[in-house]
């Protein structure tokens, strides 16, 4: 199952454009992921973390982060030439969730991510789109050193509905985070569309 190609893709006023989310926890790659598989260079509202910021932010488990998204991580992605995603990644921390709302008008679906060192971190985000009936999906980022579990384990610990798709990837890695928003592509059609087989996403 294979992207059109990015480099010459069509003109995005010629195709139809889809808005995802990317959501998720603090630290937990949303920046990493739109940054990977955007074929244009994306924009980023980074700023360097505090002091101050360290005493509300948790960084259990991403000691070594020194910026935070303080607004929108913003990509673009050409699927074929009818389609055209636009990915909106949300800030993780608590104290920028009033944005959310805004970020989530228009939107088709979401992709939340998942570390497990710290799941817990991630119900804020599928409590907000449980909320508004829109559908996700849950990519859990496989870092290094972080505890493996089968996907039923993570669904489990999730509390997720059976019918909503778990995968895992590395949100570094181009390949991988592009088949995570082929898996939501796919989620969505069925949803629409029942009967539906996922080669129609890419036809």
């Amino acid at each position: 199952m294979a992207f059109a190609g990015s480099d010459r893709g069509p003109s995005p006023a010629l195709a139809s454009a889809v808005k995802i989310l990317i959501a998720g926890g603090f630290g937990v790659g949303k920046t990493t992921m739109v940054g990977s598989v955007s074929e244009i260079r994306p924009l980023r509202t980074e700023e360097l973390l505090s002091e101050l910021s360290t005493d509300v932010d948790d960084l259990s488990g991403v000691e070594s982060k020194t910026t935070t998204t303080v607004a929108i991580d913003f990509g673009r992605i050409t699927i074929n030439p009818q389609l055209v995603l636009y990915l909106f990644g949300t800030p993780g921390q608590q104290r920028f969730w009033f944005m959310w709302d805004e970020l989530a008008r228009g939107a088709l679906g979401a992709v939340v991510l998942a570390d497990t060192r710290k799941l817990d971190n991630c119900f804020a985000a599928l409590d907000f789109f449980e909320r508004r009936n829109m559908p996700f999906i849950v990519a859990v980022n496989c870092f290094h050193n972080a505890p493996m579990y089968e996907l039923e384990e993570v669904r489990e610990a999730l509390d997720l509905d059976d019918g909503v798709p778990i995968a895992l990837f590395d949100a570094r890695q181009r390949e991988r985070s592009k088949q995570v928003l082929a898996t939501l592509l796919e989620y969505l059609l069925r949803l629409q569309t029942p009967n539906a087989g996922p080669s129609a996403v890419f036809s």
